[in-house]
């Protein structure tokens, strides 16, 4: 199992940041004629916000990476026997292909709507139709399954870190986002945040 997680984890990162991230930012790019990604680059709250992801995403693609060159370094991240079983990797392969396809769902579902960050500068549809029926937030709960898987096929130390950070990170930038959401929709906004959880 070690073995095909070696090879799994790096191609599954590279797929998921691929589609859901880079491919999609080229279409929707094309489509309003702008770069929906929108995190600022200065030093306030909402700027470190977009930091902090960044650097997270990077130190995670550093470590499946080095899990795949470096399996015996897997040993060093203080891996949680309880937790280190077949089962529970097959079961963290599970989640992140699940991951995957929800958050493509998720954004098609955004269609031209779909940004990293909050644009201040074009007002956007409101989605409630899809998977937003059931998660004003389907993409961040996306990412977090996808934390969780990569945590449950290799359980250690440094993925619960992961999780735990990017957990964090994601409830601010939710929160950002509603702020934001509320003035630009008003009432529509919140008669949504009324009918429809905030993750799942």
């Amino acid at each position: 199992m070690i073995a095909i997680l070696r090879m799994a984890l790096p191609i599954y990162f590279i797929i998921y940041f691929g589609i859901a991230f880079v491919l999609k930012s080229v279409v929707v790019a094309k489509r309003i004629g702008k770069n929906p990604l929108v995190f600022p680059k200065d030093d306030s709250a909402y700027g470190l916000i977009g930091c902090y992801f960044k650097l997270t995403l990077l130190a995670m693609f550093i470590y499946v990476i080095s899990f795949a060159l470096f399996p015996s370094w897997h040993d060093h991240f203080l891996p949680i026997a309880e937790l280190n079983l077949e089962i529970t990797k097959y079961i963290g392969l599970a989640v992140l292909l699940s991951s995957l396809a929800w958050t493509v769902i998720a954004q098609e579902d955004m269609k031209n709507s779909w940004r990293i960050g909050i644009d201040k500068d074009t007002k956007t549809e409101l989605v409630t139709s899809g998977l937003f029926t059931i998660s004003r937030n389907p993409i961040f709960f996306g990412m977090i399954m996808s934390l969780c898987g990569l945590f449950l096929a290799t359980p250690n130390a440094l993925t619960s870190l992961f999780l735990i950070l990017g957990y964090v990170l994601i409830q601010v930038q939710i929160r950002l986002e509603e702020d934001f959401l509320t003035k630009e929709h008003g009432q529509k906004y919140l008669d949504f945040k009324q009918k429809v959880r905030r993750l799942i």
